[in-house]
């Protein structure tokens, strides 16, 4: 098995405490981004937390901002618009929506942290036309969440414990 392919991304450092994004392990799919400041989040409180960092994709990629599993499962903290996007033709500094989604614990970002990843990645464009009528499918034009498979119960309270048996 060969390696993920590379593709040259050139970034500008924005402050002196920016850190470059920075993969974990050669075959993570994700490089880290790091805060440059320090900022306390309340529950259910967001911020655009700043990087530091501004980068200059090559055309025809994007980059995704998704959320650090780790912070999400121990402290409730996410990316609101998760992925956010990075478009090629962006040059401004990469900003992170975080929100704490805990209901009782306040959480603090320091600098330095790793806040999120981002994802690199090839992108098509579609070339959209309108049309009287679409190709019919297996799924047809069945409600959101008709594939989900796991009935109609009531949806679980999200700051329930869940047990496993």
């Amino acid at each position: 098995m060969t390696g993920p392919s590379r593709i040259p991304v050139t970034f500008r450092r924005l402050t002196p405490e920016a850190r470059i994004p920075a993969y974990a392990s050669d075959g993570d799919a994700g490089a880290d981004l790091t805060a440059v400041a320090s900022v306390t989040l309340a529950p259910g409180e967001r911020a655009l937390v700043p990087t530091g960092i501004a980068i200059a994709l090559p055309a025809g990629t994007v980059g995704l901002v998704h959320p650090r599993s780790g912070l999400a499962a121990r402290h409730g903290i996410t990316v609101v618009n998760a992925p956010g996007t990075v478009d090629s033709g962006y040059r401004g500094e990469i900003l992170v929506n975080l929100v704490n989604l805990d209901p009782r614990e306040d959480f603090t970002v320091e600098v330095g942290d790793r806040i999120a990843q981002l994802v690199v990645q090839e992108y098509l464009h579609a070339e959209f036309s309108e049309a009287d009528s679409l190709p019919e499918s297996v799924r047809g034009d069945t409600g959101h969440g008709s594939t989900g498979g796991f009935g109609t119960s009531t949806p679980l309270d999200p700051f329930e414990e869940v047990t496993t048996q």
